[in-house]
């Protein structure tokens, strides 16, 4: 069975905005949009325990518009600054160019949305669904209206953000705008089984950490899409220890509203400008300060990549592999864990991703890469449950039990990150499955 098809999966109109909210825009000539469904606006207010979640309608399955391509883009009480019917290429471009002579979008921001634009449609393009292109407009007309109203009402993202899903729901659009790059019949889960266990322990008001290592800004939504059949509540609820450059870049900034995130400023970045090391200092510990608060309360669930930023390729070999994890900020984790008063598990996540939004080759101190886009199968694994005692048993000291620690958690990463390797990339299927790691396509 093939991944399920891209129409079944665009982004939802509000139709209380297209009917009472006329705008020039709307005289586009193409078909009419379906509207989402009306439980894609109902509210939300933060994570949901597990079974209240379920209480209030949440399910087995992903909440998304059951046919038809659907703009993505819905205005709820909000203005509309830009286009919100499905323009054709050349009316999106011009719109962009227009925003700049109109001095309402900086001409640096418009030069990367357009090379955003032709990049995203190259890759979308690839996948061979027949609605490719007009879901590939849905979603840059999204990404336009979000950027252009950012632009001009800038979001202050606090130091625990939880997602914004209304009016607009920011989830649903990020989601929406990466699926079309999934190649799920290329694409696998490792022990789709321990996320099923996971969910049970947060049931309990137990909390668990995922480290991770981190391939592409696109991450939580690689995440959430590979799990959102089997598990819809870690897809919506995830915690992601977020750097400052997903909640500065304005290109960025639409997807980061709707994941729950709790800021800081990565140490790769920490010294770029020596004026605001002590800024960032006391924010990074504010962060912390509201992480361990929500640990105290249970049933969360956090990833962090302590890495502390995305892996790069060897420059020797131009082989990709996971970054080396810091033990400090390992060992910060599992104190913060250890300190909430309630249970804490702690998981070796592996990610393969990089194909579909590689990073540049190299750290960038300024704000605004370049995002090279491909259509790609993508991997996500997980292996048992690490405890720190087990591990440290017979350490001599704090510092060895640390550097052990961390590195089991990392070796286990690497080899995950191998078997993903070798079903993605030399198409062995899922026969690639060890007495580890159990590979499936949980979405068939």
């Amino acid at each position: 069975m093939h991944a399920p098809p891209l129409v079944a999966f665009a982004g939802g109109a509000c139709p209380a905005t297209a009917a009472s909210s006329p705008s020039p825009w709307l005289a586009s000539p193409r078909a009419a949009i379906l509207a989402a469904p009306a439980r894609l606006l109902r509210s939300r207010h933060g994570a949901l325990r597990l079974a209240a979640w379920r209480a209030a309608g949440g399910g087995r399955g992903p909440r998304v518009p059951a046919k038809g391509a659907v703009l993505a883009s819905y205005m709820g009480a909000e203005e509309v600054v830009g286009p919100s019917s499905l323009l054709d290429e050349e009316e999106l471009i011009s719109h962009i160019r227009k925003e700049v002579d109109n001095g309402k979008l900086p001409a640096d921001v418009a030069s990367n949305l357009e090379e955003l634009y032709y990049n995203y449609r190259n890759a979308v393009l690839q996948n061979g669904d027949p609605n490719a292109y007009e879901i590939m407009l849905s979603n840059m007309t999204a990404l336009f209206d979000r950027v252009l109203l950012d632009v001009q009402n800038p979001f202050t993202f606090p130091p625990y953000h939880k997602a914004v899903r209304e009016p607009f729901d920011y989830y649903m659009f990020g989601q929406n705008y990466i699926r079309p790059l999934v190649d799920f019949r290329n694409s696998y889960v490792g022990n789709i089984s321990l996320f099923h266990d996971m969910e049970e322990k947060l049931h309990q008001g137990h909390n668990v950490v995922l480290m991770s290592n981190h391939q592409t800004e696109a991450d939580p939504a690689i995440i959430s899409l590979l799990l959102e059949k089997t598990n819809p509540w870690i897809s919506e609820n995830i915690v992601y220890v977020a750097g400052d450059r997903v909640v500065t870049d304005p290109l960025c900034k639409p997807f980061s509203m709707g994941r729950n995130l709790i800021c800081v400023y990565s140490k790769k970045h920490m010294n770029d400008f020596p004026e605001l090391i002590e800024m960032k200092r006391r924010s990074n510990t504010r962060s912390l300060k509201e992480m361990a608060l929500l640990l105290r309360g249970g049933s969360q669930l956090i990833w962090i990549a302590p890495s502390g930023g995305r892996d790069r390729p060897n420059p020797s070999t131009g082989e990709w592999y996971p970054a080396p994890f810091n033990s400090s900020a390992v060992d910060n984790m599992r104190r913060l864990l250890e300190h909430a008063g309630v249970p804490g598990h702690i998981y070796p996540l592996s990610l393969l991703c990089y194909e579909i939004m590689p990073p540049p080759q190299q750290v960038e101190k300024e704000i605004g890469e370049q995002r090279v886009i491909s259509f790609h199968g993508v991997g996500l694994s997980v292996t048992e449950e690490i405890k720190y005692g087990d591990i440290t048993a017979h350490t001599k000291n704090a510092d060895e039990g640390r550097e052990l620690f961390t590195n089991i958690l990392y070796n286990s990463v690497v080899n995950q990150y191998n078997v993903l390797k070798s079903v993605i990339f030399r198409d062995r299927g899922a026969a690639v499955s060890n007495n580890v790691i159990s590979l499936s396509q949980p979405w068939r």
